[in-house]
Formats: structure tokens, sequence, C-alpha cells
């Protein structure tokens, strides 16, 4: 590989099920070794965890996963086999008397596609694999790559799948928010490179990292669980009560790349575009694509707009697209080059 990729890939499952116990810990109840088990299969470990009365939150060798009551999220990069962690993840989740009701998987586009092993040839292959993997009642599916016509490398690829009951009944006031950042500034991504013979353990670096980066102050209320991997990249994750953060880091010249995830309110209000500023300041990227998901027709993708524009990042394009157990896709991109551009609308 002529690099290391550092576009995720994401899975996210839900769950229901009948026993009191699960309305309590559900999810939670699988034992360190069943989630080691399953993260052998996609070819990553856990380097760091914290938790709190609400989820489980693990730093992976490639990016994170959460571990909610009800839903569990996945997400790794480099040449991870995300995928292939459905099968025992259902297995495990059935010894649990838990139903697998909806999956949602998202990525945008690879730096080193020829790189990426089965299941991760192409996004056809990702949905054959999908659809062999789900269960039959997960009879409501749809698969789309969503464009983006002024930066082809940012194409946004979505499949989400659930049965009849998930269909109208999911969470109606949340977002999720999906951040992919490339051609990172020099100066600001030359903070995630650890000093040679530094001495220091990955948290202590990870923690230096969070610091000098600013990363800390992106949601001072969060507790972070940051690492430094070794000579450089970084990964954290924040966990503020029920919500989850996360950012990764790639800080290569030439595939520089970072993420940043969270999950909001609608009644946020300017929360959200503070924490947004704050995350894209912390890179100062050339560019920049942001997948919104939303149960409702809220405009969250305004606010999006509203938080990078000032940093100098022009919309170049947005897209909104629909899927079940999902809502709105709103997908969008931004770039600091010069360029003939049309209005950012509220898509087509």
């Amino acid at each position: 590989m002529a690099g290391f990729e550092g576009f995720e890939k994401r899975l996210e499952l839900h769950f229901s099920g009948d026993d009191p116990i699960f309305f309590n810990m559900g999810l939670r109840q699988l034992s360190f070794d069943s989630l080691q088990q399953v993260l052998r299969e996609v070819q990553c470990t856990v380097v760091s965890a914290v938790a709190n009365h609400y989820f489980d939150a693990y730093v992976l060798s490639e990016s994170s996963l959460f571990v909610y009551p009800t839903k569990i999220i996945i997400k790794t990069c480099g040449t991870t086999q995300l995928l292939k962690s459905i099968p025992p993840l259902i297995h495990h989740a059935l010894n649990l008397h838990l139903t697998l009701v909806s999956c949602r998987y998202t990525r945008g586009n690879f730096i080193f596609p020829l790189s990426q092993p089965f299941p991760h040839t192409s996004f056809h292959e990702e949905v054959v694999y999908l659809e062999n993997s789900l269960p039959n009642h997960l009879c409501f599916r749809k698969a789309s790559v969503m464009p983006s016509n002024l930066l082809p490398s940012h194409a946004w690829h979505v499949f989400s799948a659930c049965d009849e009951t998930r269909l109208v009944h999911f969470d109606s006031g949340f977002y999720t928010v999906e951040v992919c950042m490339t051609d990172l500034d020099r100066s600001l991504a030359k903070k995630f490179f650890r000093r040679p013979g530094d001495g220091k353990s990955a948290d202590a670096a990870g923690k230096e990292m969070t610091e000098i980066s600013g990363i800390n102050k992106i949601n001072p209320n969060a507790l972070v669980c940051d690492f430094a991997f070794d000579p450089c990249g970084y990964s954290m994750n924040g966990i503020d009560g029920d919500r989850y953060s996360t950012i990764h880091v790639t800080p290569e010249d030439g595939y520089s790349y970072a993420s940043f995830e969270c999950v909001g309110s609608i009644y946020d209000g300017d929360d959200f575009v503070r924490t947004l500023k704050r995350a894209v300041q912390v890179f100062r990227p050339g560019k920049v694509s942001v997948s919104t998901t939303t149960a409702t027709s809220h405009r969250v993708w305004a606010r999006v707009a509203g938080a990078l524009e000032p940093l100098g990042l022009k919309c170049r394009s947005c897209t909104v697209d629909e899927f079940p157990a999902v809502g709105n896709v709103v997908f969008q991109t931004f770039t600091t080059r010069r360029k003939k551009t049309g209005e950012c609308g509220g898509g087509r």
C-alpha cells in the first residue's frame, strides 16, 4: 500500500428484546472476550476503553467501537474487514435473546481502493455481502452512492435495512454527523506525530496531542479517552452523558486525513455549530465532506454550512436521500479552493 487508508467504514446495528435485563444492559452484557472475537474477524483490537452509565466506548487499533444496550457502532479504517463483524455480532446477540431490527453502513471513497480486501473491494461487493449476511426479516433495504459533482473523491456510500417495526419507530430528535477531512494544514498535522524516543506511553502521548491540538476544547464537558500511535496517528472517543464523539487522524503528507463524528439533538441550537467549528479548526482542511443523518426534515444541513463557511470553506454540493429506518441523509462537500460553484441548496 502506498499509504495508510484513513477513510473509515462505519456499521451501526440496532437490536430489540423482551428480557427486562435488556433495558438496563442489553448488549453491554457481552463479555470482553466476545467483543475481542468479533474484532478478530475485523482484524483489529482494543487499545483503550472508557464507560459511563449509558454506554461503553473503545478505542481500537483502527478507530472505534461503541456499545449501548440497544445498539452497537463499529468504525474502522485501514484494510479492516468491518462487515465480517455482522455474523458473530448477530450470533452473540441471539444468545442474549436480542433480535436485530436495523442496520446502517456508511463510508466515503477510499484513498487506496485497490488495497481493500474482500468484501470491501467495491460498494457492489459490500452490498452483496450485507444482503447475504442480514436476516430475512430486515426486508426494507436500500443502497445508494451519494455523489459530489466537484469532489468525486468524496462520494458517500450508504446502505440501510430494517424490519417493519423499525420502519415506523425510531428516534426523531437526534442526528449523527460524520465529517471527513483531507489536505490537512501541515503545521497542524505535525502535532499528531510522536517525537522519537519520547519515552511516553501511548495514553500519555495521546493526552498531550489532545491538549496541544485543541481537541480538548471541542466539547469541554466530554470525558476523553485518547491514544497516540507510533510513529504518528491519533484516535479519541469522547463521552458526554448518552452521547459520543470520536476523532481519528492520519497526518502523513500526501494522504492526510481526519474524521470527526458526533451525535446531536435538533434542540441543541448553536451548540452544534460551535462544536463543528471547533473540530474543523483543529485541522484546517482543504477539503471537507459532511454527512448528516436525521429522522426529521429539520434543516441541520443549514447549520453545517453556517459553521464551516466562516472558516473559509465554501459549500460546493449538497445532496439529499432517504433511507429505511434512517430518515434523511444530507451529504455536503466543502473546499477552500477557488472554482466555479453553484448554490448550496437543500438537495436534488
